[in-house]
């Protein structure tokens, strides 16, 4: 059995200067790309996530953009899987879970974006299909939301979801530990 690095829809509209840009995402897709070259450096697969919103309403992530392609900073290299997906759950509409099965996956390691939408709804799924899952906490961001009037900040977003799914569907782990690990 092995692990896997999925890295969840870390795509350009998710930065300054795109559609969608979320709180401290380049800081988030730096700790991605130190994660992504530790498993490449040891061979160990790697599976990317992204994200197509093809709706006459959709306002970001739109076939054909810019924005809707993965960040440099952890595009894909030639062997690496690439799964397209349209729902918030990487594995609804998609042949995820059979490609992780097949990688012989026991452990799902996770970065990405949205957490507290994409990231959350995958993560938990992942666990529910019976993988071990890590999630990388400082390879992620999420949007500032707002509830009944009141803003929350994207940081605060991202603690709440986190610490979510710390508490039950995940090992939390920062970038630097499992890299150190």
């Amino acid at each position: 059995m092995s692990r896997v690095l999925l890295v969840i829809d870390i795509q350009n509209d998710y930065f300054p200067g795109g559609a969608h840009p979320l709180v401290d995402s380049e800081t988030a897709v730096r700790a991605a790309a130190a994660v992504l070259g530790s498993f490449r450096s040891a061979g160990e697969p790697v599976v990317h996530v992204r994200h197509v919103w093809d709706e006459p309403a959709a306002t970001f992530m739109r076939p054909g953009t810019r924005g809707v392609e993965i960040h440099p900073a952890v595009r894909p290299i030639e062997g690496e899987a690439v799964v397209t997906k349209d729902s918030p759950n990487a594995f609804v509409g998609t042949d995820l879970a059979e490609l992780l099965k097949g990688l012989n996956a026991s452990e799902v390691v996770v970065a990405g974006m949205m957490t507290s939408m994409c990231v959350d709804s995958s993560v938990r799924a992942a666990a529910e299909q019976g993988f071990d899952v890590s999630l990388v906490h400082d390879a992620c961001a999420a949007p500032d939301l707002e509830f009944g009037g009141a803003k929350v900040p994207g940081k605060m977003v991202h603690a709440a979801f986190v610490a979510a799914l710390g508490d039950g569907f995940a090992k939390v782990i920062s970038a630097r530990d499992l890299i150190d690990a």
